[in-house]
């Protein structure tokens, strides 16, 4: 074959190969920095090397590694009643966090829940947050979800114990999207902040590129898989990250046959609305509304 004719064969393969390699790997760094939006595990600073501990916050708590099933090790503190009696007898609550920081950073929830109330405590760093190893993504984090519920409901105390799953902005998809699946194995759910689905919070921050979103999180289409049990949503109406019509909106797909209940913190921001006055005195008489035979303090 010529040189002239070997040009004209190749060259034209040589750029569409190249400008495909161009683009493919501009849709890859897209990706990446999509994720590096949704997940920010590094912030703030020290956050994938200094997770406190539950012991700072006098509440006793056995350090656990579990196994997901994709063969990712992540890290949870398991907080038990000071005795067997008193731990099989209260609830748990599991705590998912939102998208910044680790579990440790929730320990002042966990202490409430703990102290106030009673309650048995399980929190998760996910993968590629805290001392967890692996990377952030929509699947990775639902299989950590489904690791830690596996863990409670094998354990030979907590197993027997009404179980709160609670879940603040990213920790609220989670919780959803585990509920949606396990519904029997869960009796209350408590959301503060989260969102419809990533697509839709996508434009503030990342305009034009929505046909590229490969992290959904479907909460408006999984909230509506939940039948029976009862959901509260916690919301500040000055969320200045996640807009208050995304908890309106899910409250109204919400159609559980045991009931939901909607409270509203007027100045509650994104990061503050748990701060709010009477906050934990809402969750305390929801809780006792639906736990028969209970008494939160």
């Amino acid at each position: 074959m010529s040189t002239g004719r070997y040009s004209k064969t190749i060259l034209p393969l040589l750029i569409i190969g190249g400008t495909t390699a161009i683009i493919s790997g501009g849709i890859a760094i897209l990706y990446s920095v999509q994720r590096n939006l949704i997940y920010t595990p590094n912030y703030p600073e020290g956050s994938r090397k200094h997770v406190p501990k539950p012991s700072e916050y006098g509440i006793p708590y056995t350090p656990v590694i579990l196994t997901t099933q994709d063969n990712v090790k992540i890290r949870i503190y398991v907080c038990k009643r000071h005795t067997d009696d008193e731990a099989s007898s209260r609830p748990t609550v599991l705590v998912f966090h939102g998208n910044g920081g680790n579990m440790g950073h929730r320990l002042p929830i966990a202490e409430r829940f703990f102290k106030d109330f009673k309650c048995n405590v399980v929190m998760v760093s996910y993968r590629g947050y805290g001392r967890s190893e692996g990377t952030p993504t929509e699947n990775g984090l639902c299989l950590d979800a489904k690791a830690v519920l596996e863990y409670i409901r094998q354990d030979e105390i907590l197993r027997y114990t009404k179980l709160i799953v609670y879940g603040q902005a990213l920790g609220g998809a989670v919780a959803i999207d585990l509920i949606a699946k396990n519904e029997a194995k869960i009796d209350i759910l408590i959301l503060e902040n989260t969102f419809l689905n990533i697509p839709k919070i996508l434009p503030k921050i990342f305009p034009n590129f929505n046909f590229l979103c490969s992290e959904i999180w479907p909460s408006e289409q999984n909230i509506k898989k939940i039948k029976t049990i009862p959901i509260l949503f916690l919301s500040g109406k000055k969320d200045e990250i996640i807009p208050q019509y995304h908890m309106k909106t899910l409250f109204e797909l919400a159609r559980t046959s045991s009931g939901k209940e909607w409270i509203e913190f007027s100045d509650g921001s994104h990061l503050d609305t748990v701060l709010q006055p009477n906050y934990f005195q809402y969750v305390g008489q929801f809780l006792q509304k639906h736990i028969i035979g209970w008494k939160v303090w």
